[in-house]
């Protein structure tokens, strides 16, 4: 593995949301990157403005199966994460999590790569504890229509560790709560993208629940920076690390900033709850403050700004 210039980077899930917004970091700090997706959630529209770059390489390939590649690094982000998505084939979802780790984590050990899995707050299930720091153990729900995410998350995280204990591969774990930004899937069921595509619209704002369920939200490109941190860190710093924004928000003031901020006339439409979904979420950050030197510094309504043009721009093309 090399230890500095520049490195060979396989990122898996590269066409997502997360994964083309780390892509193109990684090769503007001057890295070449690999490119591995198979297209489930992910596109090409996400990369194509990245398809020209010499440094760059797409490669079709589901994590499921082995990888033969030679690389410095590996970013894990392979995994459908939106319970639309991730529910849609739940037995994938976890062949997913934890086959994909055992690949990677193989792949991995035999070319001496450091490794970084995008773990969730999901991990944290229904919280007892509020926010959540690193040392909570979590409360999921092992057999509901979350747990094949929630848990095939988990179990990848058991993977990680012990690949590390027994064959001393550098690894990097980081839980990530709540991102949203430019590129997010318009029908993903998250509530950023959903309630900005329904208020363009000016369709009904879908809230389950009364709305007094709480979301930390933090922007793509803070996210990014904290997971570059996080893979550059001392080799001690395995995590899991905490990935988000501190700042709490309910669903219902998410909700009404969004109407407020895109002028809509959309009335709120209150449903049920869906089964475990977690009533609060919100990232204890003091380790990565402590490790990283790492915080977000966009707040939410200027991200949101971004978060709408970019819809904006997409549904005038007839595309969300």
């Amino acid at each position: 593995m090399r230890t500095s210039g520049k490195q060979r980077v396989l990122v898996t899930g590269g066409a997502g949301f997360l994964g083309s917004h780390l892509c193109e970091r990684l090769l503007a700090r001057g890295d070449d990157v690999l490119c591995v997706d198979n297209f489930f959630t992910g596109t090409k529209d996400n990369i194509l403005h990245l398809m020209g770059n010499p440094h760059f390489e797409l490669m079709r390939h589901d994590v499921t199966f082995p990888l033969y590649v030679e690389v410095d690094r590996i970013f894990n982000l392979a995994c459908p994460a939106s319970p639309i998505h991730y529910q849609f084939d739940p037995v994938q979802t976890t062949k997913t999590s934890v086959h994909g780790a055992i690949n990677m984590l193989g792949l991995a050990k035999r070319v001496k790569a450091r490794i970084l899995q995008a773990s969730t707050s999901e991990v944290y299930g229904d919280p007892e504890i509020h926010p959540q720091p690193e040392g909570y153990w979590g409360r999921v729900n092992p057999v509901g229509p979350r747990a094949c995410y929630d848990e095939g998350k988990r179990c990848a995280e058991t993977l990680f560790f012990d690949y590390h204990r027994q064959h001393g591969l550098e690894i990097k774990v980081a839980r990530i709560f709540n991102t949203y930004g430019p590129r997010m899937h318009p029908n993903d069921g998250r509530v950023v993208s959903n309630f900005i595509v329904q208020a363009l619209k000016n369709e009904p704002i879908t809230v389950y629940g009364d709305g007094s369920q709480t979301r930390s939200f933090c922007y793509v490109d803070d996210l990014v920076e904290g997971m570059l941190r996080l893979m550059d860190a001392p080799v001690a710093v395995t995590g899991p690390v905490n990935l988000g924004n501190p700042v709490e928000f309910t669903v219902r003031q998410l909700a009404e900033k969004v109407v407020d901020m895109t002028g809509s006339r959309s009335a709120i439409d209150f449903r049920s709850l869906p089964v475990d979904d977690p009533r609060q979420r919100q990232p204890d950050i003091a380790l990565a403050k402590e490790t990283l030197g790492w915080e977000p510094l966009i707040p939410l309504e200027a991200g949101l700004a971004k978060t709408i043009a970019y819809f904006e721009e997409r549904i005038r093309e007839g595309l969300a």
